[in-house]
This record gives structure tokens, C-alpha cells and sequence, in this order.
């Protein structure tokens, strides 16, 4: 049974923010947009056109369950406060009994509630709370005697000594500097703080630790309990945005796991790495690792090393002259030409490749060759994502300004704009990581890598439309004075786009979720063996119901529709 906590007025979000969707069912057709509806004749075409979409992502994220929700710090804490006072009022305990229980039981209140009322015993003993002092009391309450420190061996007034529950006796200052260096040096471990006494198990509570504590010890305790609060719970997780310190709670349970906290860092809650549909996690930890091990060689390899003519082994240029020996095979070569060095004279004459030397000169193996393909292409869209995340913050910061000067328009209104940067970056990561994805896809299965080349190949060209668009056919209308006339025609082109891209992306991500399982290959039992009444797309081999004429995959052909009449 799941905790409840007390509604709050934290933002709810989609665990699944969506910037590849257009806003549409996924029961419903394609959504594409006709030259009639695209053309800037009407000047309130693109409000009305922005004004739909709009009210149809409103009606998307009311269908659809808030499973998501971001906290800053205030709420965690009214969070685990109101847990706290809940465990208190319920089991009968001082909260910082019940602060104490919920540390122990992962800050689950019906894990505590269900031990407790199980054996309260075994919990005490368990989480070290005990039901009266058991030494200790009875020496205290006179506050004449004098008493003997157990750390120091001091003498103090009764006044000046503290116990925890188990009643070992010791002086004020030496509670400080044990509790003051727990907190100091062990981290979060100074959470479970236990009796000075090494055969005790008593747990030392809040109450204790505030009033023998500065304020900078007091603090970083709070701040360790605040930190659990959130670690050990397991619905809750810590944005991984520098410096952020928002922290998501997440109950979703559809199997997709993208969260975007408010910093705009987005990531899968389920690993905590970046957003990687359409990559499950074990895969995509296995692309990390192999990353950190061979991409830092792989590019040595490519500058400064030629693989030996003989055995294809990588080898590295270490002196001078160019006579080179394989210290494997002790194959003797030329280090310019590659040719054998026996009966070698010069190569600084010019020849064209024939086909046997281009099989003979290979340059690297065959798996080097594949991780290296995808690997370029994979780091350079990642690249090109964080800079077009980092154009966006500008363009939000600057050119909106600029730009509402020169339209003479309210910076409200160019929310069109932030979309369309917005689903360039999710657009980059996806594709992105489908190239990750393609260098793990089977190599015997040719249809599928046909299929899955084909829908790559035409989400990059939507793709690069849009981000031409937004990136450089906006810098037009920066200096222009007065409202232009291609600037509606501008804006209606760019929510076509935003809109037409996204719903690919989308469509290219769920295929390659579900394995490609529509691809039809020859010979195998496919999609036409379960479903009869289908056709197959001679272009792209999308196995498409025979109630429709054309393919729902070949959709970016429509890209060349969403344009304006010059």
C-alpha cells in the first residue's frame, strides 16, 4: 500500500512530457497541414492554427494521469513533516521517535504502521527506542549530585550531564564534539547516530541533537534528513541538473520513464541518465560503458595510428623513418603507402585505388568501423542538442526582446518559437540515441536495418528543416521595423513544422520500441501471417492496413507541404 500524502500546490507535469507528440489521439490519423491551411493570406490563420493546437494539448493532458510532479525544497519538507506528525499521531510517539522509525523503514509510513502493530517490541529493538531509561533517570532528577563523565572522567552537576533513551550518563560538551563530528565526518551516516556506549544500540534523536548543536551542524543535519527523505523513499528521486534542487516524484507505471524537471533537464527516471527512447536502460549502460572504454581510443586510433597491411592491427608511428614493423606479425611496411617495405622504392607518385587495393587497404576492422559510424553520429546530435538548448535560452533571453521591439508584439506571444526550440532538442536526443540504437540492431535481419535506416534517414532531413528554420529564418525579422507580413507567414510555417516533426519523431520512436515488428521479411513469419487484410509500402516496407492508400511511415514527404508561398 502506497503512502498518501495531502495534496499540494506543487506543479503537476506529465511523466512523460511529450515534445514529439502534436497534440493529437494516437487513435487518430496522421495530423499534416495543406498548403490552404499554411499560406499567410489570412493574418489569423496562425493564431487560429496556435490557438487549436493549444487547446487540444490541454484536453491531451487532462485525458491523460499526472503521474508526475516536481517538489523544491519547502514542499519536501512539508512532505516528510506531515509524515512525521502522521506516524506520531497514529503509533502514540514523540515525532522524534517517529522520525527516528521512518529513517529506519525507508520513510514509508505503512511500513512502519504494519511493523509496529506487528511487534512494537522487535521494532524498538530494532530501531534502538526504549520505553523508559534504563540507568540513568533516577541520578539526574537530583540536581545537586555531582556525576562523572563516562568520555572525559570530569566531574559535573547533574544540570550539565544528558542521556539518551538508554540512560548513559555524559557531560554536555562531549555530547557536542560526538554528535558535532558524526555530522562533520560520516555524512548521512550521522542519521542513524547510536549511544557513545559501544554496546549500545540507542538511537540519539532530533530533539537532542538541536539543543547541542550550532546552527552550521544543525543545518547540515537538517539538510542530511531532507536528502534521506527523498534517496530513500522509493517514489521520489533528486533531479540530476547542476545545481538543481528540485526532486521528482514519480508513479507512473506505463514503462515510459522520461521526467523534465523545471531547470529543463530531462532524464529517465527509471536509471537517472539522460531521456534515451527510444534505448531501454540496460542497453543504453551498456553504450555508456562501451563509450568510456573506446571512444577516447577510437579517436587516438583514428589520428595517429595506420592499421599493418598484414593483420589489420592498429600500429603507432614512434620514429622517424618510414620503414615500419608489425611487432605482431613482423610485417614489414611502408608507413606512407602502406606497400611492402621489400623491394619498396618511393610512393610519392599519385595512383588511383584499384579494387584490390581498396580491399587490401582497409583501414580498420569491420567492428571498429561500425562503433565509430554510429558513434560520430551519436555524439554529434548529442552535441547538437546541448547547443540547441543553450540557442534557446539565448533566443529567450535576447532576440525575443529584439523582436518584440521590431513586430511591435508582446514577448507572450512568441511561445511558438520556444515550442519549436523545445522539440528540436527532444527531436536531437531521440535521434540521438536511435543511432545507439541502430548499432545494436541485429545484423542478420536485413529488413529491418532497411527499415530502420530509412525512417532514421528521413527524421534527420524533417528534423534539420526545422531547425534551419527556427535558427536562421528567424534572424530575418530581428532588425525589420513595424509588423512584416512574413513574419505571420513565418510563424504559420514554423508551427507546421513543429507540429509535422513531432508527430514523426513520435511514430519513429514507438516503432523502434516495439522492435520494428511491423518490418515484413521475406521467408519469416511477419506481420502477413497474422494479418491478412494489409499491404506493404514498395518504399519503405511498413506493413500499412488495406484501409488506407497511402503509408503512414513515408509521412515526411508531406515536410515539403508546410512551407509559404514566396
Amino acid at each position: 500500500m502506497d503512502d498518501i500524502h495531502p495534496s499540494s500546490e506543487s506543479i503537476k507535469v506529465e511523466s512523460k512530457i511529450n515534445y514529439y507528440s502534436d497534440g493529437f489521439d494516437d487513435n487518430e490519423d496522421p495530423f499534416f497541414l495543406s498548403d490552404d491551411d499554411l499560406v499567410g493570406g489570412d493574418d489569423g490563420a496562425a493564431d487560429a492554427l496556435l490557438e487549436d493546437i493549444r487547446e487540444d494539448e490541454i484536453d491531451l493532458l487532462k485525458q491523460k494521469q499526472q503521474d508526475c510532479k516536481i517538489l523544491n525544497t519547502t514542499e519536501l519538507r512539508q512532505r516528510m513533516e506531515h509524515d512525521v506528525a502522521q506516524v506520531s499521531a497514529v503509533l502514540s510517539v514523540p515525532k522524534t521517535e517517529a522520525s527516528i522509525l521512518l529513517r529506519n523503514y525507508n520513510w514509508s509510513v505503512s511500513k512502519v504502521n504494519d511493523a509496529w502493530f506487528t511487534d512494537e517490541s522487535a521494532v524498538r529493538e530494532k530501531v534502538g527506542l526504549f520505553v523508559k531509561p534504563v540507568i540513568g533517570s533516577d541520578i539526574v532528577s537530583n540536581k545537586r549530585k555531582i556525576i562523572i563523565c563516562g568520555i572525559c572522567f570530569e566531574s559535573h552537576t547533574s544540570d550539565r550531564i544528558r542521556y539518551a533513551d538508554c540512560g548513559h550518563l555524559y557531560c554536555e560538551i562531549c555530547w557536542s564534539i560526538y554528535i558535532s563530528t558524526s555530522i562533520n565526518n560520516d555524512g548521512a551516516g550521522c542519521l542513524m547516530l547510536r549511544c557513545p556506549e559501544p554496546s549500545c544500540h540507542a538511537a540519539i534523536g532530533q530533539d537532542m541533537i538541536d539543543s547541542l548543536t550550532s546552527e552550521e551542524d544543525r543545518k547540515k543535519y537538517s539538510d542530511f534528513l531532507l536528502r534521506s527523505y527523498v534517496e530513500d523513499n522509493r517514489t521520489t528521486k533528486w533531479c540530476p541538473g547542476p545545481a538543481c534542487e528540485y526532486a521528482i516524484e514519480f508513479s507512473g507505471a506505463d514503462g515510459i520513464f522520461d521526467v523534465t524537471c523545471h531547470c529543463f533537464t530531462s532524464f529517465c527516471w527509471n536509471c537517472k541518465e539522460e531521456c534515451h527512447r527510444p534505448m531501454d536502460c540496460d542497453a543504453v549502460k551498456r553504450w555508456i560503458l562501451k563509450n568510456s572504454s573506446e571512444s577516447e581510443n577510437v579517436n587516438y586510433i583514428l589520428a595517429y595510428c595506420k592499421p599493418c597491411p598484414n593483420c589489420k592491427r592498429p600500429i603507432e608511428k614512434n620514429h622517424g623513418c618510414m620503414h615500419m614493423t608489425c611487432r605482431v606479425c613482423r610485417y614489414e611496411f611502408c608507413w606512407l603507402c602502406l606497400g611492402p617495405w621489400k623491394g619498396h622504392m618511393n610512393c610519392n607518385r599519385y595512383m588511383e585505388r584499384t579494387d584490390t587495393d581498396d580491399k587490401r587497404k582497409k583501414l580498420a576492422k569491420e567492428s571498429l568501423e561500425k562503433y565509430t559510424h554510429y558513434f560520430e553520429r551519436w555524439d554529434a546530435n548529442r552535441k547538437s542538442k546541448v547547443k540547441a538548448l543553450a540557442d534557446h535560452q539565448r533566443v529567450k533571453d535576447e532576440e525575443f526582446k529584439k523582436l518584440s521591439v521590431s513586430q511591435d508584439i508582446p514577448e507572450a506571444h512568441f511561445e511558438f518559437i520556444s515550442k519549436a526550440w523545445l522539440q528540436v532538442v527532444e527531436c536531437r536526443r531521440a535521434l540521438e540515441w536511435s543511432y545507439s540504437y541502430g548499432y545494436y540492431l541485429p545484423d542478420n535481419e536485413p529488413a529491418k536495418k532497411q527499415f530502420f535506416e530509412y525512417l532514421q534517414g528521413e527524421a534527420e532531413s524533417t528534423l534539420e528543416k526545422l531547425h534551419n528554420c527556427v535558427e536562421n529564418e528567424l534572424k530575418e525579422f530581428l532588425d525589420v521595423d513595424g509588423l512584416s507580413k512574413k513574419f505571420s507567414e513565418f510563424r504559420t510555417k514554423l508551427v507546421g513544422l513543429t507540429t509535422v516533426t513531432g508527430n514523426y519523431f513520435e511514430k519513429l520512436v514507438r516503432a523502434l520500441e516495439n522492435g520494428l515488428s511491423d518490418v515484413y521479411s521475406p521467408g519469416t513469419k511477419g506481420l502477413e501471417d497474422e494479418v491478412e487484410d494489409c499491404w506493404h509500402c514498395d518504399r519503405c516496407t511498413y506493413a500499412n492496413p488495406s484501409s488506407i492508400r497511402s503509408c503512414k511511415m513515408c509521412v515526411p514527404s508531406d515536410i515539403d507541404n508546410v512551407s509559404v508561398n514566396e
